[in-house]
């Protein structure tokens, strides 16, 4: 078992993840999110996905701009995500501070599942093979340490038709080739997090992005107000 050193030890911090449609929006608020959490006294890693370690960014510029099919996308992410776990994310939870991550399982099951069509039952394979192994210690959502799935206690979902999402790519930069898709591809991408939303919806935040910045902002507050992640000073 990979497992954390004084895992019982300590009371975790925060595990949130951001997802969302490229385009969405999402980007321009992470940080300002981890800003809010260190004003509040917590200790934060703002970390991305497929990424975070040295490994992973290798990874993730194959995944970005190599072509490959679908089962290899998906194998490539959960191993930079396997590493991601070990070196990054584990360890700040261990030592008590709150993780902020830029994309994380949902957004396997978003792209490689409802995106490029790989079978559900795969990738919940890999989910539990990669996740399901981590002893660490008690977040503030549970009484007791957990060696189940590892998974973020709230996730943010940037939700935005992917019209829009594409109307504010076009001409940001040179896409990669999952911008490059057609808008096809992300409305099924869209559907696949609607999908994942409706079936974890304890842990799933929608924060409606096709509003001005300040509006999304102000949403994006609320909610971790609301679930007691930030106090209403912030």
């Amino acid at each position: 078992m990979a497992q954390s050193k004084d895992a019982h030890a300590v009371r975790r911090g925060w595990f949130i993840s951001v997802e969302g449609i490229d385009g969405a929006g999402k980007s321009s608020h992470i940080t300002a999110m981890a800003e809010a959490l260190e004003q509040q006294g917590h200790a934060v890693v703002l970390t991305r996905e497929p990424g975070g370690t040295a490994l992973g960014e290798k990874l993730r510029a194959l995944l970005l701009h190599d072509e490959m099919d679908a089962l290899s996308e998906t194998l490539l992410a959960f191993a930079a995500r396997r590493q991601h776990l070990r070196e990054v994310i584990v360890p700040a939870l261990a030592r008590g501070a709150s993780v902020v991550c830029d994309r994380f399982t949902d957004a396997t099951f978003a792209y490689q599942g409802a995106g490029r069509g790989v079978e559900l039952s795969c990738l919940q394979q890999l989910e539990q093979w990669v996740q399901g192994d981590w002893e660490v210690p008690a977040g503030p959502l549970a009484t007791a340490p957990s060696t189940a799935l590892l998974e973020p206690d709230w996730t943010l979902w940037f939700d935005v038709p992917a019209e829009v999402a594409a109307a504010r790519l076009h001409n940001a930069r040179e896409p990669d080739r999952f911008e490059a898709q057609a808008r096809t591809f992300f409305e099924r991408v869209a559907a696949g997090y609607a999908k994942r939303a409706q079936a974890q919806p304890q842990r799933w935040i929608r924060i409606d992005s096709n509003l001005e910045r300040e509006a999304v902002r102000a949403q994006v507050l609320a909610a971790l107000q609301a679930r007691g992640v930030l106090t209403k000073e912030s």
